[in-house]
């Protein structure tokens, strides 16, 4: 083993947080220092030239200059596992030509002076993640990375001539959750076959039979007050779909539902060709949301972002294959408890040891998710976030166990809805990563009760994402259903709870056949693992598909371009038998009838009875209204989700019309996410969601209509063809078993699904259940328990007539108007469940409803009045109140508001404030002010009236109800309320400068937003001829696609270039006057933002020259957009006129920056920004490495001097400006585009690309035409140049 160290392992922000907590556990440190170091394995001894490639390799980031000095601990990946990093590094030193390296592997070295060995064990939690990392006292002890041990062995259990406990033993030795009737079923199965079971088939059958995966639940037979009932959870669920099932062409069956979408020009590129073109076809989504609470619950940012990678993997699973496009995520958790900004509502209650914080949940896991997606290059634009602790009715409720929600919309082909039916002999093959130790058994542990289980089992049922490599398998997808008919796959399954123990076993009994596999044939990364390990563990990013012999070598000829491991790991069989053999063995660790894995086990029958409530009304006597407003804002289901939405990319796709965020200020407060079809359309999709969950406490079914109600009024600022296009995701969560909870569970399904949907005319085709919802614990003597309320999350979909006609809650102030206050509870005010009675700890024993012939009415009247064009601003009332809603146009539009609620029924002015019964505000042109309160009036009797307007320029959110003024406070006080729950966690996370600046923004009363200036006008030209452009990427890029479409749009043929086609010889640069290296994560980021895509160039002659032949060539040009601009910049000495340029390190802030900016273009020769200078244009940026470090000062002075920075952050004042988020990484001066001497190789970290159409912009200027933007022009230059120098 080698060690090599030298770079930076913690920025000294991050370094002085951990001294600080160090010294509070063991005063006398005196300082601490953190270098990251790597470990090298290879099979043979390296030569000189490989050592110095190597080096080169690992000279990346901030080199590391502090002295080794005091006690030695190195945070390593957890001993026994293989980090991410790690399989990423490897294969950039395996591109690279340093093919005898079989790892790398990294940690880093922690010096701690003043530390005794005593102190080691308290201070290094404070160091490391238990779960996930290993810390060591030498480097000798680095060793142990790579040991490798000897495969272990099969365990086969000897129940014939022993008894049916020896598979109760097995039972709970596994892990397992089976139920006892299901022991005594395996008992007599294998009895009557006269054999013993191995560990393989009982892990096996416990994943296939658990509650994660057969929902037994859901589909028990019920008896409640000793009435049997007619009818399952499911099968309640299902009548929804039975009322209405027009739209939808797939539910229940597969990964994900599926419904109707438009037909648009969907736009890929040929599997022949590589050409990017549009295919005329029907443009279908695709739907699921799913949830991953366990894991979150013990390792947040692997448990999250595992949870949204299966999720995305389901999506890609779904028919024949299909492609993820936009992404949600969703979090409740218990009280945050923030140090310094604990709430009066914040009891104390504690926690198992086991189980992480609620607080340090939501530092991680949104980390986790949002990392996942972006690295996968999935945008996320939509979600939630809810606290809820609180005890009533005798119970401490919460969520000590959280919910993680994760889920999303993607796109599939018509032909490819339904799978094929595999045939006998079709090859099974394993798409994705390796087998390592990794969640063994997690789908069984999320069915236990939180705390109950083994605390070994948790570190077993612990994963790992790797979203990369998921990006290379879902490019093999996106490349075998772009080939229409000839689609190699017959039918594909995503690989999750149970690993491919569950998802080939399903794969195979869906057509109805047996299969034999060979268990070595597996891919593996840990020679030691058992059988049973092999088999059962749950490695994320794999996919199980059946292809016929005729098609293998196309569909391996597609892997090998992707770099994407795969292996044929069995083929099926006529015979329904089971069989995996193990050549190294010569055993046979299953062979069971494939009746036994999939037959019927005992169905489950679930008892309920009536249950008493012992709740108390709501006390309001002592609030005053200056305290509710004050408190209700700093609720976090209320207040600013920032913290949550600006780590996640949500414009990579190029097609995202409508995010989280409102207005030319970027606030968030949407209540929608939108998307296009494709680029050539209006038409697209929308999601929005719903919940309220407190208000389960008081009445379980009412909650579950309030959520579904919820989702309804947010989507429906979207333009919706009809009520009946909405689809719905239902994500289940309860302690089941445990007191009254089965009983409200069953009457919640049973509203909902034979009641309120098919009122509605509104199917759930799709969901999830997680019924373990209750965390246990001792403290001391004391036996502890919280329980969730019964919790319903409803995800809406729909279908989108025209994505440029959503309405957002920004005010139009263009004209006079008044705001109308539209109240679906009729006056009823019912507080129950409310954020006022949560801050005031209390919960309330009345809950607000809804009537579905009212959300109809309601739903009918909006859409009239909205294609009449009569509304101009929409938002729905739900957490906080009407206090809320309005307080949040007003952040938005940075105005003030006079407002008189004396018209809103209710018994005071806190009910009329504060109720969350449904509703929304609409802006309206006073002159239409009595056309639309009667047509209002009309649909939903006595439910509207006008409550004032919005005031330009003041800062005043004054409230009367009738003569009495009962409220008045500076906007901006409560905007700080508002965003300050985000602001502490955000302090907490990132780097505390950074989140202080962008919190002291909002003071800065003369901010006037993003205010574009357009110095150039797109071109009007056609051209007889389209010239080649390669839009280049490399493992794990993931913004080509809107790169294509630009350049097309230009005018461009734009050819998908893979690196590995240049590697093989399949293209070569030489063909085409353009370049364009995109967006993304290449190799994950890992060695540098950009820099292993660099190196694997410049380490290979051949590749290095034929880049270096292409810059010189004076007929071509060059575009680098983020990861594509640092791939870019590390190759600048192959670049003629590019020495002086810097290289993109960390952000200032420390964290992914997904922004809308303003940035304006220098004067410089890049002949992509011709005639642009002057413009300043909002832009998107997403990136975590973007700030531009020089070498030396000289060589900025010599960028600017040469006129070769093309680009720079301003302010909304056109200034440049250091000030963060509007300069989003913090480089000096705000620049961010540079350019060559001669102007041909541009680059940028902006992305112009997902913006050359003004309706890609969360926001524009209203007479900016939604086809087209001002950086269009900039793709319009290039097709220009080429005309001129071909």
């Amino acid at each position: 083993m080698q060690i090599v160290n030298g770079v930076s392992g913690l920025s000294q922000f991050r370094t002085k947080i951990i001294l600080q907590k160090i010294q509070k556990k063991v005063p006398k440190v005196k300082s601490i220092s953190a270098e990251l170091v790597h470990f090298i394995e290879s099979d043979k001894k390296l030569t000189n030239e490989q050592q110095n490639n190597l080096k080169e390799l690992l000279n990346y980031d901030t080199p590391y200059n502090d002295a080794r000095k005091g006690t030695l601990l190195i945070v390593v990946p957890r001993i026994g596992t293989i980090s991410a990093w790690s399989s990423k590094a490897t294969d950039i030193a395996h591109n690279a030509g340093l093919k005898n390296i079989t790892r790398i592997e990294h940690g880093i070295a922690f010096y701690v002076d003043g530390l005794k060995t005593d102190d080691i064990n308290i201070i290094s939690p404070l160091l490391h993640d238990r779960m996930t990392e290993s810390v060591l006292t030498s480097f000798d002890q680095t060793k142990e990375l790579f040991k490798e041990g000897k495969p272990k062995t099969l365990n086969i259990y000897d129940i014939q001539k022993g008894s049916k406990k020896d598979l109760q033993t097995a039972n709970k030795q596994l892990g397992r959750a089976l139920e006892d009737d299901e022991v005594d079923y395996l008992y007599q199965e294998y009895t009557d076959l006269n054999r013993n079971p191995t560990d393989v088939e009982l892990m096996m059958f416990a994943a296939v039979n658990s509650e994660h995966c057969r929902h037994k639940i859901f589909n028990a037979n019920w008896v409640i007050d000793d009435k049997k009932q007619p009818v399952s959870l499911f099968k309640m669920i299902k009548n929804t779909y039975k009322h209405t099932p027009k739209n939808i062409l797939s539910a229940y069956t597969d990964n994900a539902a599926v419904m109707v979408g438009p037909q648009a020009g969907r736009f890929f590129s040929d599997p022949v060709t590589r050409e990017y073109k549009y295919s005329k076809e029907k443009i279908h989504a695709v739907i699921k949301v799913e949830t991953h609470n366990h894991p979150t619950a013990i390792a947040p940012v692997p448990g999250a972002a595992t949870g949204t990678g299966g999720e995305i993997r389901d999506e890609g699973a779904t028919g024949r294959g299909a492609k993820p496009k936009m992404g949600l995520a969703g979090f409740t958790v218990s009280n945050l408890n923030i140090p310094g900004a604990k709430q009066p509502w914040e009891k104390p209650y504690g926690k198992p040891n086991r189980i992480t914080s609620a607080l340090d949940i939501m530092l991680d896991a949104p980390i986790g998710a949002a990392n996942y997606a972006n690295e996968f290059g999935r945008p996320n634009v939509l979600g939630y976030f809810r606290t809820f602790e609180q005890h009533a009715d005798e119970e401490q409720w919460g969520y000590h166990k959280p919910i993680m929600i994760a889920g999303g919309l993607g796109n599939i082909r018509d032909q490819h809805v339904q799978k094929n039916s595999i045939q006998p002999g079709d090859k099974i093959i394993v798409l994705g990563g390796p087998s390592m130790l990794i969640g063994l058994g997690g789908g069984a542990a999320a069915s236990m009760e939180s705390g109950s289980g083994d605390e070994d089992l948790d570190f077993a049922s612990v994963q790992r994402g790797n979203a990369e490599i998921e990006r290379r398998a879902q490019e093999v997808i996106d490349t075998c259903w772009a080939m229409g008919k000839d689609n190699p796959i017959v039918s594909i399954h995503d690989v999750g709870a149970g690993g491919i123990s569950n998802a080939l076993p399903e794969l195979v009994n869906d057509a109805g056949l047996g299969a034999i596999f060979e268990l070595r044939d597996v891919p593996s990364a840990d020679a030691s693992l058992s059988p049973l390990e092999i088999w059962s563990n749950e490695s994320q990013e794999r996919y199980v598909m059946g292809v016929k012999p005729k098609d293998l070598d196309k569909f391996i000829s597609i892997c090998n371009r992707e770099r994407c491991p795969f292996a044929v790991v069995g083929h099926t069989t006529k015979e329904k038998q089971l069989i995996l053999t193990d050549r190294l063995t010569n055993t046979r660790p299953v062979d069971v009838p494939m009746s036994l894995l999939f037959g019927k086990p005992p169905r489950m029958t679930r008892t309920a009875k009536t249950p008493t409530q012992n709740l108390n009304a709501d006390n309001l006597k002592s609030i005053t209204i200056t305290e509710a407003a004050k408190r209700v804002l700093h609720v976090p289901s209320v207040a600013s989700k920032k913290f949550l939405i600006t780590i996640g990319d949500r414009s990579v796709t190029g097609l995202i019309i409508k995010d989280q965020m409102v207005g030319p200020w970027q606030v968030p407060i949407s209540d929608v996410a939108v998307s296009a079809s494709s680029f050539d359309t209006n038409k697209g999709e929308a999601m929005a969601m719903g919940e309220r969950t407190p208000i389960a406490v008081i009445n379980s079914p009412a909650s579950a209509r309030m959520a579904i109600g919820e989702a309804i009024t947010n989507i429906m600022s979207a333009d919706i063809p009809a009520l009946s296009n909405i689809k719905l995701s239902a994500n289940w969560m309860a302690a089941a078993g445990y007191s009254q909870e089965d009983y409200k569970l069953y009457q919640t399904v049973k509203s909902v699904g034979l009641e309120f949907c098919p009122a509605l005319d509104i199917a759930i085709p799709v969901g999830k259940d997680s019924l373990s919802m209750r965390t246990v614990w001792q403290d001391g003597k004391i036996s502890k328990s919280v329980v969730s309320p019964l919790s319903v999350i409803i995800s809406a979909f729909s279908a989108v007539d025209n994505v440029d006609k959503t309405i957002t809650p920004l005010f139009d102030m263009s004209t006079p108007t008044s705001l109308i206050a539209i109240d679906l509870g009729l006056g009823k005010a019912r507080l129950g469940g409310s954020a006022l009675l949560q801050a005031f700890s209390q919960v309330g024993d009345t809950a607000p409803d809804i009537d579905p012939q009212i959300i109809k009415s309601f739903f009918k009247v909006i859409k009239l009045l909205k294609n009449k064009g009569l509304v101009l601003a929409y938002h729905d009332r739900s957490d906080g109140g009407l206090f809320t809603t309005l307080c949040e146009m007003a952040f938005a539009s940075k105005v003030g508001l006079n407002i008189d609620i004396s018209k809103i029924k209710g018994k005071t002015s806190l009910h009329k404030l504060f109720t969350e019964e449904l509703g929304a505000v609409i802006q309206v042109n006073k002159k239409d002010e009595k056309t639309v309160l009667q047509m209002l009036n009309k649909y939903v009797a006595d439910s509207s009236c006008v409550i004032g307007s919005p005031v330009q320029n003041s800062t005043k959110i004054t409230i009367k109800d009738g003569a009495k003024q009962i409220y008045s406070k500076d906007r901006v006080v409560l905007e700080k309320w508002w965003a300050s729950t985000s602001y502490n966690v955000q302090k907490l996370r990132d780097n505390p400068a950074s989140a202080k600046q962008e919190y002291s923004q909002i003071s800065d009363v003369k901010d006037r937003g993003i205010t574009p200036i357009v110095k150039a006008k797109t071109l009007n030209k056609s051209y007889t001829y389209r010239p080649k452009v390669a839009i280049l990427r490399e493992q794990g890029v993931n913004g080509h696609i809107e790169m294509a479409a630009a350049f097309d749009k230009a005018g461009f043929s734009a050819v998908d270039v893979h690196m590995n086609d240049l590697l093989m010889g399949n293209a070569n640069l030489a063909d085409f006057y353009g370049l364009a290296a995109c967006g993304g994560f290449s190799y994950g980021d890992v060695l540098g933002a950009g820099g292993g895509w660099a190196k694997s160039i410049l380490l290979d002659n051949k590749l290095r020259q034929q880049f270096a032949n292409f810059f010189v060539r004076e007929n071509t040009f060059s575009l680098g957009v983020c990861n594509g601009c640092q791939m870019l910049a590390a190759l600048k000495d192959l670049i003629p006129g590019a020495n002086n340029w810097p290289q993109f390190v960390r952000n200032t802030s420390e964290q992914f920056e997904a922004r809308l900016v303003t940035v304006k273009i220098l004067d410089s020769p890049s002949i992509l920004l011709k005639d642009m200078q002057g413009s300043c244009l909002p832009v998107p940026v997403a990136h975590g490495e973007g700030k531009a470090n020089f070498e030396s000062n000289n060589q900025q002075k010599a960028c600017l001097k040469n006129g070769l920075v093309s680009m720079q952050y301003v302010d909304n004042n056109h200034q440049p400006t250091s000030i963060y988020p509007l300069n989003p990484n913090g480089t000096k001066d705000g620049l961010t585009g540079f350019t060559t001497k001669d102007g041909r190789v541009t680059i940028m970290m902006p992305h112009p690309e997902r913006s050359f159409m003004s309706r890609q912009l969360s926001w524009r200027p209203k007479d900016w035409p939604a086809n087209s933007s001002p950086w269009l022009r900039m793709f319009q230059n290039a097709r220009q140049w080429v005309e001129n120098n071909r």
